[in-house]
């Protein structure tokens, strides 16, 4: 019998009410008895990582929980992670980097409402992540709302609805219908054939700028004075940002010039950047600036935050940025 272990960081999946709202609560005694319904021909372990709301989930839980994972996948067949669902994709997308090859699924989900509720999609979810888990697909992925997403593809698209998620840019890797669990290996993909070692060193001096008409450039000022050493900016549609009044792509070729990081999306949530096409463009890739392609947001943070930990020259780390490392981009020929 395989073993699955369940691993619970919090969040809504095992939140209980209190007088400051709902909070995470839920034990491993009132947990462990619910899912065994699910898991069927697993044999499930459980385990408290942390028992916090996802807000409160920061870089340093990702590394301490990359490095229990890399420890957990010499004894287990796979590995669910409980989490929140607010910062859900962040963590799916940081771990795809930091547990690059691993040879075991990692599958995380969560609630939109409490496993203690009698409607809840706990159950359901968990069920989707247990069976991912029984796989034998190694990677790290999202199970919600009956489908299976590929962790560095997954953002939260809705704040209320079970059908909270979606996977940007990429087809599901599987879902659950009326013929069972369907998986898409040829969208999984392939684990390398070195010996396996999570890789949790970062920075998390990145931030995160959208823009809107009017913003000042001096705001890239002020990240570079905070000590930032990466920024990830949402531009307008393609990846366009203005260069005559409020001269947002000459800030851009400043911070550069500092020696920091800047990376260009778009604000459109699907079909991803290209920068190339219109001078707005263009001017900001003159500047020096890395381009995310179809990247999400979660997936261009946590990746520069991964690659700033490593000893890399710029250059070395604009490279990295551009290659498709475990699917997180499809760049475009020519570009």
């Amino acid at each position: 019998m395989k073993k699955i272990l369940i691993i619970n960081t919090g969040g809504t999946f095992s939140s209980v009410k209190s007088a400051g709202g709902l909070t995470p609560g839920l034990g491993e005694h009132d947990i462990l008895e619910e899912l065994k319904v699910v898991a069927k021909d697993c044999q499930l372990e459980y385990e408290d990582f942390c028992s916090l709301d996802s807000a409160n989930i920061m870089p340093r839980h990702w590394a301490e929980l990359a490095a229990r994972i890399e420890e957990a996948s010499r004894e287990y067949s796979g590995i669910v992670v409980i989490h929140g669902t607010d910062t859900m994709s962040y963590t799916a997308s940081m771990l795809s980097f930091m547990l690059w090859g691993v040879p075991v699924p990692v599958v995380i989900t969560g609630s939109q409402l409490s496993i203690a509720h009698p409607v809840a999609d706990a159950m359901e979810n968990c069920r989707a992540a247990i069976h991912m888990a029984n796989s034998r697909c190694p990677g790290v992925f999202v199970a919600f709302n009956r489908r299976i997403l590929l962790g560095v593809r997954a953002s939260k698209v809705r704040t209320m609805s079970f059908d909270a998620f979606d996977s940007i840019n990429y087809p599901d890797v599987g879902e659950i219908n009326a013929f069972g669990m369907r998986i898409h290996r040829e969208l999984i993909p392939r684990r390398t054939a070195v010996r396996f070692l999570a890789d949790t060193s970062y920075s998390p001096k990145v931030m995160v700028v959208k823009p809107a008409p009017g913003t000042p450039p001096e705001i890239f000022d002020a990240m570079v004075n905070l000590g930032c050493r990466g920024i990830v900016v949402e531009a307008f549609g393609l990846g366009g940002l203005p260069f005559e009044e409020n001269d947002l792509c000459g800030a851009v070729k400043r911070t550069v010039e500092k020696g920091v990081a800047v990376a260009i999306g778009s604000q459109c949530r699907y079909d991803g950047s290209s920068l190339s096409v219109y001078e707005t463009g263009r001017r900001a890739l003159e500047a020096g600036a890395m381009e995310m392609y179809d990247m999400t947001t979660e997936a261009a943070v946590t990746k520069l935050m991964w690659l700033l930990g490593k000893d890399l020259t710029m250059e070395e780390l604009r490279e990295k940025f551009g290659e498709n490392l475990v699917n997180e981009v499809t760049p475009r020929d020519g570009q």
